[in-house]
């Protein structure tokens, strides 16, 4: 097979992707600005960026064969920039979702669609994916993906779309200020799915502000590893979870439910939406002897 045989044969693969994945990417009118895009996740749910949709009702939706409807907002997350929509006057055609993560050094096509002209694509690859992620807005998400494709504007609230079409992340600009991100479909549809249900994301919290501090060679094992590194509380909130359970200014947090925290990122991941109105165990500095407490995690919308 000649060479311009397997570009011609790759370069009706990328077409084909955009044309599956744009059936199921629409443009939003949520913002006084330019549209920005949206994936449906159902016959009547749009899933897009929470930073483009500035009104609640009366949003504008338009599909991939130029049908118009409107739209409500059902619920959104500020921290991940995720919001879901419900969808009137239109049936939506449900993306379809990768089976299979995105991988560094993977071809990538970045689709949305800003305008009533289709939908637009760029092509890039996988530049990296990890985690997990701290947000702006104090979200944690457990890995991001990031790309060289280009992010036209609008297009936030699109899809990262793999070489067969099917869309392994959700396009943001929303959540740092540099290049855009991805955010896995895995994780944007659960996501989703929750804002559905419920119109909003529970975070579980502590209340309490810290600062790493290195620690001495002498501080008893939790469960058999020695912390090297805790959080020295620097502030605790009144009334707040971590003063009802007990702790106090000074302390050093050192563990939380049996694993060893040595940074805000560590403390953040472990207050997941399921130990919220849980006590939990947390191993804590005090005077130089370890000391364990038990804290009931409070919510945070």
């Amino acid at each position: 097979m000649s060479g311009s045989t397997v570009l011609a044969d790759l370069s009706t693969q990328m077409a084909d992707a955009v044309e599956r994945a744009g059936r199921s990417t629409v443009l939003v009118n949520g913002r006084q600005r330019y549209p920005a895009s949206g994936i449906a996740t159902a016959p009547d749910l749009v899933l897009t960026a929470d930073h483009v949709v500035e009104r609640d009702e009366d949003i504008g939706i338009v599909t991939h064969d130029g049908t118009e409807g409107k739209a409500k907002l059902l619920g959104r997350d500020p921290a991940s920039d995720i919001a879901v929509l419900r969808v009137s006057g239109v049936t939506l055609e449900p993306a379809t979702q990768a089976s299979a993560e995105a991988r560094v050094g993977q071809l990538i096509l970045a689709v949305g669609r800003p305008s009533l002209g289709g939908p637009m694509a760029s092509l890039g690859i996988v530049s990296a994916v990890g985690g997990p992620w701290r947000g702006g807005r104090g979200a944690m998400l457990e890995r991001v993906i990031r790309t060289d494709a280009t992010p036209y504007p609008g297009f936030s609230g699109g899809a990262l779309v793999t070489a067969d079409g099917a869309i392994v992340g959700m396009i943001t600009t929303g959540l740092s200020n540099g290049p855009a991100l991805g955010i896995p479909s895995a994780i944007a549809w659960r996501v989703a799915e929750t804002l559905a249900q419920h119109g909003s994301l529970k975070r579980g919290y502590l209340g309490i502000s810290s600062q790493p501090v290195k620690l001495p060679d002498a501080i008893p094992t939790v469960n058999g590893t020695r912390p090297n590194v805790g959080l020295l509380l620097v502030h605790v909130e009144p009334n707040s979870p971590a003063a009802n359970g007990g702790l106090l200014l000074g302390d050093i947090l050192v563990a939380m439910s049996g694993q060893l925290v040595e940074d805000a990122d560590d403390l953040q991941g472990f207050l997941t939406a399921d130990k919220v109105g849980q006590a939990q165990p947390v191993h804590i500095i005090r005077g130089g002897e370890l000391r364990e407490l038990n804290v009931t995690v409070g919510a945070r919308s």
